[in-house]
């Protein structure tokens, strides 16, 4: 028999706190529930039956995070009992209920796959969830993001704890700082479980939100970390990178120069990727993290046409297959194009980020998701250069904190526009959406943005 899961009350937005299916979260176009697959996979059988939930309890909108999980949009107070039942059944429910972390690390959803890898990252990752499970006031946004060593790597969000294969065995891990990740030694990989819900449990007890925002003090109380070898170059700039891009601390792996697929955290680009002589990748992204209901049961029925046994979710906003035949993934890549998906890399809109906004969000004032769209084609010859967009609803810059080449922050149905910073920073200027766009066509895309965006005038300005 099965016993039903508690449904809370939903709460207003606030600062730390993250929704899930037993918790919906108010926004502008209802409650929007997140649910958060285990390892960042879905079944074809769940992937069909989120879509059905969307349709049936929702408004049919499906958001992809940056931390590899799904929201369901337009929840109503009738409909979110019923969609939690339904995607429990499916094995879709909630983790725990006393706000910790629904889902605690992050890896590359090609974990598992990639023969490069030096470690078991999804064993790895289990056991650091089953351990996280056990943690009491672990926050909400706590994240573990883990590297095998292999290809490509996690994604951009921003971690507390990273953890990164250094050789066969051998894992090194960083804290979170304010300037970057703190790598504080290396570990074996049958250590690094155990290691990392040490240092997991110790946080918690500090009752920080955020391992970066720990003082020194703090850390001080946090367990030492036991080096089988120095951590090489621990000063270097490579280490002085921000931790939701961190890259390896081992030598044989050197930082990669800025490009699209770099701020993504190195995860791996849309379109087709070979693994090996048997397995061909097929890595697609949610325009702007963004489908529908319609689109998923596309890439069901795609994935179980190429034989692929589940759907992998990216940090890129996307979802990943795998396929035996080389073939027959080049035509399943041109039906995800037909059904919406971004397939290709040099796509524009891999270069622009955008939240939902109005009337989606309730704190934005602009719809972001179509200036986004925009923006895009305008944008191409900065996005070769792999310059990047930001076009947020707001200040808050939900869909990406970081900082960007251009970000446009919605205020009052206008943009400030931020350059070569994120949506909190002092805008230089304020323009309505098409007076930003005509600049950004006007541009000279073999230089940097400031000279079209400084606060003098051009003829299309209202």
């Amino acid at each position: 028999m099965s016993v039903a899961r508690r449904v809370l009350p939903a709460l207003p937005s606030r600062r730390g706190w993250c929704p899930g299916l037993a918790r919906p979260m108010p926004t502008g176009d209802g409650l929007l529930a997140r649910i958060h697959p285990a390892g960042g996979v879905l079944s074809l059988a769940q992937a069909k039956s989120l879509a059905e939930a969307a349709r049936r309890f929702g408004n049919g909108h499906i958001d992809v995070t940056a931390r590899a999980n799904l929201q369901v949009r337009g929840v109503t107070e009738e409909t979110r009992g019923p969609l939690a039942a339904f995607l429990d059944a499916a094995g879709l429910g909630d983790a725990r209920h006393d706000g910790g972390p629904q889902r605690l690390t992050l890896a590359s959803p090609l974990a598992g796959l990639d023969p490069a890898e030096r470690i078991d990252v999804p064993a790895l990752a289990r056991a650091i969830e089953a351990a996280g499970l056990a943690i009491p006031g672990l926050p909400a946004k706590t994240l573990v993001s883990l590297h095998g060593g292999g290809r490509f790597g996690p994604g951009e969000a921003e971690a507390d704890i990273v953890a990164h294969a250094v050789g066969v065995g051998k894992v090194a891990l960083a804290l979170a700082t304010a300037e970057g990740p703190d790598w504080i030694g290396e570990v074996t990989e049958a250590e690094a479980a155990g290691t990392v819900a040490a240092l997991l449990n110790a946080f918690a007890r500090t009752g920080r939100r955020r391992v970066r925002d720990l003082s020194d003090a703090e850390r001080r109380t946090l367990p030492a970390t036991r080096s089988t070898s120095p951590v090489r170059e621990r000063s270097s700039p490579r280490h002085a990178d921000r931790v939701r891009g961190a890259t390896s601390p081992d030598t044989s792996h050197p930082s990669p120069q800025p490009s699209p697929e770099r701020e993504r955290g190195s995860a791996a680009p849309a379109g087709l990727l070979t693994l090996s002589t048997s397995l061909t990748v097929l890595a697609v992204e949610a325009p702007f993290g963004r489908c529908d209901a319609d689109a998923l049961d596309a890439l069901a029925r795609i994935a179980g046409a190429l034989g692929a046994p589940e759907i992998r979710l990216s940090s890129t906003r996307g979802f990943v297959l795998v396929a035996t035949d080389p073939a027959a993934a080049g035509a399943a890549l041109a039906d995800l194009a037909a059904a919406g998906f971004v397939v290709a890399p040099e796509d524009p809109r891999r270069a622009v980020a955008a939240c939902p906004g109005a009337p989606a969000c309730a704190s934005g004032s602009t719809p972001t998701l179509r200036d986004a769209a925009r923006l895009a084609e305008a944008f191409r010859p900065f996005a070769r250069r792999g310059l990047t967009a930001h076009v947020s609803g707001c200040a808050k810059g939900c869909a990406r904190p970081a900082p960007a080449d251009l970000t446009l922050v919605g205020h009052d149905g206008r943009y400030g526009i931020v350059l070569d910073g994120g949506p909190g920073d002092e805008p230089a200027t304020q323009l309505t959406f098409e007076a930003a766009l005509e600049r950004v066509r006007r541009a000279d895309s073999t230089e940097t943005l400031h000279r079209a965006f400084d606060t003098r005038p051009i003829k299309s300005d209202p």
